[in-house]
């Protein structure tokens, strides 16, 4: 039985999800299957780069933990001097 999604196994199964929309989240371009959700493999390398650059994150009015804090490289691990 293949996986469903709602409340009872009539719903409609997971693999026929489509999701809303269709572009491409850097360059709003329509998506391609093969790099869903982007539109090419060069929009998925730039949404990698700026998750290693650290440019998503979650807003924070708390200070960075100690835990955060490299002392040998004298930056956080994010890469953004402290």
């Amino acid at each position: 039985m293949p996986a469903t999604r709602g409340k009872d196994s009539r719903s409609e199964p997971v693999a026929d999800y489509k999701p809303a929309t269709n572009k491409c989240p850097i360059c709003k371009k329509d998506t391609e299957e093969a790099f869903r959700p982007f539109c090419s493999k060069r929009c998925a390398n730039a949404d990698l780069l700026k998750w290693i650059k650290g440019e998503y994150a979650i807003p924070s009015d708390e200070p960075p933990s100690e835990e955060d804090f490299d002392p040998f490289v004298g930056t956080l691990q994010s890469g953004k001097a402290h």
